[in-house]
């Protein structure tokens, strides 16, 4: 006899449990719920494609800016020697050959 009221109570519990569950799906306010819920997931998909579009274009900004960076870096010059880079004197004006004294005595 315990068995069967347990089977009586669990059996009320399932179709008041049932018919909760049949009032809340033909609510209206469970379809705007519903159709919110799909509205807000379509938008997180269209930010997530988004994002993933904006992680592309800061890896081409990032590989852009150390390619300016290297370009405006001051470039570096050997040490040149000191045989064939120095620029030549000016040939002097003054003759280089001594005159003789004048023997006028």
């Amino acid at each position: 006899m315990a068995s069967t009221r347990q089977r009586d109570i669990l059996e009320k519990l399932a179709g008041a449990g049932e018919e909760a569950i049949s009032r809340v799906a033909s609510s209206q306010a469970t379809s705007r719920l519903l159709e919110s819920v799909n509205g807000m997931r379509d938008r997180v998909d269209e930010l997530q494609k988004r994002i993933t579009g904006l992680d592309n274009l800061e890896k081409r900004v990032t590989k852009l800016e150390k390619a300016l960076a290297e370009q405006s870096k001051p470039k570096t010059t050997r040490a040149r020697t000191s045989s064939g880079t120095t620029a030549r004197k000016a040939p002097s004006t003054r003759s280089t050959q001594r005159r003789k004294p004048s023997s006028s005595s």
